[in-house]
């Protein structure tokens, strides 16, 4: 199984195939990628306008059908090509350098456009906001376990370059509410809204903004509070380690693809070893990191690093990762497994070619890397299977 290559660059098809494992439907992929053929063949970097463009044109024409729904009283039916309106819009926002004069309009477009999706789909999600001591708000969607709780939570990350919409997308938040658990997919400080709205940029100790994220569900009624998990995907493998080695009201926690040593990695890139995520690519950490150059910068990524944190997670953790994940190397899960000396019950899961979710983050089939954390979730927070 591999990744869908429409393109001759690797970064070009990685949003292609987050697009299509978030609900993109594969007409519309080939009408939006069809024109950029040529474009892709100058570089990751070039062309990224162009794709802008084609994106957010077929985002237009689905709202517009959309509108038509709505006057007619055809509310899901509206609500589902909004919601791959969304998608298509922030997929296109997220192609682009920082600074680029259409980025922050788009990324408007695609939460108003996200959240109309979900008011008429009647979705099953709710969008709330977590305190930050002192540095503003951290944007969340909400998706509720079934029946009344008090239910286990599970707190969902995400990397470098994702948002909670692609969080939600994932899946893994209704896979979880189909096994009794909630999730809360959060915009932790350096992505999604917390970053363009608010400006607050990553931090290695993940623990500070994660504890903020267990005193809101700790206000819940429906939460049981003694049952909180914590997962990510890409580099939330470093945030999601990091929050639950120190902080000690997670009663579990598991990475969807390990990410050891991202300091390391960043050396690695420097040489071009490894594949980039998105476009621009040191532009966009620097902005992310809120560095004022690449000396800045690698000086905020030192501490990016689970040497000495894996030791301290005294509570069930599972690591997943891709055989095949061109983007950080398969020894760095082995790394994390191995390091977790002092949890009770550690699990190690490679997804292979004979099932999939092979790449990163099983972009060439996320379904995989969804079903087997949620399977593991249920079993550790509530004690039975699936």
């Amino acid at each position: 199984m591999a990744l869908f290559e429409y393109f001759p660059n690797y970064v070009w098809n990685l949003s292609v195939s987050i697009a299509v494992e978030s609900g993109a439907r594969i007409g519309e992929i080939i009408d939006m990628c069809k024109p950029l053929r040529e474009a892709a063949e100058n570089g990751d970097d070039a062309g990224t306008d162009e794709f802008l463009l084609q994106w957010v044109k077929m985002a237009d024409k689905l709202i517009g059908l959309a509108d038509e729904d709505e006057a007619a009283g055809c509310y899901f039916s509206a609500g589902s090509k909004l919601k791959r309106a969304a998608l298509y819009l922030m997929v296109a926002e997220r192609m682009q350098g920082q600074g680029h004069p259409n980025r922050m309009a788009t990324w408007n477009k695609a939460q108003s456009t996200f959240r109309k999706s979900i008011l008429l789909s009647q979705d099953n999600c709710e969008y709330v906001e977590v305190s930050l001591e002192n540095s503003g708000t951290m944007p969340a969607l909400y998706v509720r376990a079934p029946g009344e709780g008090p239910h286990p939570t599970v707190v969902y990350c995400n990397g470098l370059d994702s948002c909670k919409e692609m969080l939600y997308w994932s899946n893994l938040p209704q896979a979880l509410a189909k096994r009794g658990i909630s999730t809360l997919c959060v915009d932790q400080p350096g992505t999604g809204e917390t970053l363009r709205k608010y400006g607050l940029p990553a931090v290695a100790n993940s623990e500070v903004w994660a504890s903020k994220a267990i005193d809101w569900l700790e206000q819940q009624n429906d939460v049981d509070s003694a049952r909180i998990g914590m997962t990510g995907i890409s580099l939330g493998g470093h945030f999601a380690p990091r929050a639950v080695a120190f902080e000690p009201r997670f009663a579990a926690g598991a990475v969807w693809g390990a990410n050891h040593n991202w300091a390391e990695v960043q050396q690695k890139r420097l040489k071009r070893e490894g594949e980039n995520p998105v476009p621009h690519y040191w532009a966009h950490v620097m902005w992310v990191f809120g560095a004022t150059d690449m000396e800045d910068f690698f000086a905020k990524a030192e501490g990016m690093t689970l040497n000495g944190v894996m030791e301290k997670i005294k509570v069930p953790f599972l690591v997943t990762h891709g055989e095949k994940d061109r983007q950080i190397n398969l020894d760095y899960a082995h790394q994390s497994y191995d390091q977790l000396v002092n949890s009770p019950n550690r699990e190690f899961k490679i997804f292979t070619e004979r099932e999939g979710g092979v790449e990163h983050v099983g972009a060439d089939n996320m379904s995989f890397g969804c079903d087997y954390i949620a399977d593991w979730f249920a079993k550790i927070l509530s004690g039975k299977q699936g």
